[in-house]
């Protein structure tokens, strides 16, 4: 026997979620494993200043748990984190949740019919492994020459120091991604210096975020279907931008327009103006939102630096123009690995491989949830299901559907395993590919952390997020090889 029917890794919306569903039809014999020592993903690992989600707060939550008490229509991470700690504890997920776990390795053991799972406080098995490690959880560090040999602290904005004052000191941030322009402005006024390293300019719009009012609170909680309907419109809305994003890239003028006229309002140097600008595609990178990002960098005590890094010395950077900047700190708002899964390189599957050696460097899967070898599991945002527009509990919760209706089938069924089918996967795969070239993600014009390291686009779901519901509503045994459980009362016991 399996110590448990279903083992999900990781606690943020993706394992947290599963669990809740888990628990709301009535399945208790599961467990949690999280690395850190609290709930929330990367909603907990991400403290650094200014750290705000760039989807509204209306939809950047569960569907089945509506927050009406939201402070701001963009939530800032304190208040996220606070939301997805209430939400496990009102739905009674914590017990089952492992904290301080760090799973190193899951192997599939074909002679017991389950997961073998290594973490950092012992062995457990299950039938099931569920993986929700988010694509945004591993801090992506660049292989800067000489940053291990930095005398002042280096950290990325996924790991902040907090432990650290910038106050008064010369700081470098590295990066103009999302992180990056949180973090500027809210750390401008209290360093001594700041230089800002950015290699490619980003597209930025203007920022709509406002508090919400003590009427619109009091609206949400006496009658929730307001917010439900609120909800539904800002999901419409963003919607509509696969037009242009998939569809017409050319569409996207309008927006760019836009934040061309946003950047001039507040930007009033023209040859700054002029190394701001991007030369791609609006949305071919992704789109972000700031009203505080122009003006901290026009602060007399700011440096904005376009030349390349050529190494990092132990007291400063110097770039490829032959310029010296002394720093005493360096912040990393340098992205993620996001088409670099770690996950990927312990998870072995039926013939020993890890998924890192059956992908090679370009991920894929069936729904970006299943992948043939390796049976029983299941990824919850995996390849092919970031969104550049939308928000991504949408996609998790429509993977915690499908999830959900394959374990209902393998119980009903008495099945042991089910394992997509190969041709099944190569086929999702090439359907993907052949909608890519026409989206700006492909044609805008830029390189961007969606692209894998052979070129592909190994992150974004080329279409409307509500056809990749449809798609996700039920499970699909005909697209699955499955054995039944009474295979696994004929095997001998594993060792």
């Amino acid at each position: 026997m399996s110590d448990h029917h279903v083992a999900i890794i990781g606690s943020g919306f993706s394992g947290m979620g599963m669990a809740i569903r888990l628990l709301q039809e009535g399945k208790r014999d599961f467990v949690v494993l999280e690395r850190a020592d609290d709930v929330g993903g990367t909603w907990q690992a991400n403290r650094y200043p200014g750290c705000q989600c760039d989807i509204p707060s209306h939809l950047y939550s569960f569907s089945f748990a509506p927050n009406p008490n939201w402070s701001r229509t963009y939530s800032k991470q304190p208040e996220i984190w606070d939301y997805m700690r209430r939400v496990a504890e009102d739905h009674g997920v914590m017990p089952y949740i492992r904290l301080n776990h760090e799973v190193t390795g899951a192997d599939w053991d074909e002679d017991a019919q389950h997961w073998r799972i290594e973490t950092s406080e012992g062995e457990i098995t299950a039938d099931v492994l569920v993986a929700g490690p988010g694509g945004l959880s591993e801090p992506a560090i660049p292989p800067l020459p000489g940053l291990e040999d930095f005398e002042g602290p280096a950290f990325h904005t996924a790991a902040w120091d907090e432990d650290h004052d910038l106050s008064g000191e010369r700081v470098a941030v590295i990066g103009t991604g999302a992180s990056a322009i949180q973090t500027v402005p809210n750390i401008q006024a209290r360093v001594r210096r700041l230089k800002v390293f950015m290699r490619t300019p980003p597209w930025i719009v203007p920022h709509s975020d406002r508090p919400i009012t003590s009427l619109e609170r009091r609206l949400y909680r006496r009658l929730p279907a307001a917010q439900k309907a609120v909800r539904s419109m800002v999901y419409w809305m963003h919607e509509a931008m696969v037009f242009g994003l998939v569809h017409k890239p050319a569409r996207l003028k309008l927006l760019e327009r836009a934040a061309k006229r946003h950047m001039n309002s507040q930007v009033a140097d023209p040859e700054l103006r002029r190394r701001l600008t991007p030369d791609y595609r609006l949305g071919c990178k992704r789109i972000l939102p700031s009203n505080l990002f122009y003006p901290a960098l026009q602060e007399p005590n700011v440096d904005l630096v376009t030349a390349g890094i050529r190494e990092i010395q132990p007291d400063a950077i110097v770039t490829e123009d032959g310029d010296r900047h002394e720093v005493d700190a360096i912040v990393l708002g340098t992205g993620f690995r996001a088409t670099d899964i770690k996950a990927a390189e312990w998870i072995r599957g039926r013939d020993g491989n890890t998924l890192k050696e059956c992908w090679g460097q370009s991920p894929r899967a069936y729904l970006g949830l299943a992948v043939a070898g390796f049976p029983n599991l299941f990824f919850l945002s995996g390849p092919n299901t970031g969104t550049g527009h939308q928000s991504q509990v949408f996609m998790i919760e429509s993977h915690i559907e499908y999830v959900m209706d394959a374990i209902r089938t393998m119980d009903r069924r008495g099945l042991a395993t089910v394992e997509v089918r190969p041709e099944v996967q190569e086929a999702y795969n090439r359907e993907l590919e052949e909608r890519m070239p026409g989206t700006v993600w492909s044609s805008g014009g830029c390189s961007s952390w969606y692209l894998d390291a052979t070129g592909r686009n190994g992150v974004i779901y080329p279409d409307f997020t509500w056809r990749f519901r449809k798609r996700t509503r039920r499970f699909e045994p005909g697209k699955f090889a499955a054995q039944s459980l009474a295979r696994r009362a004929e095997q001998p016991a594993a060792a």
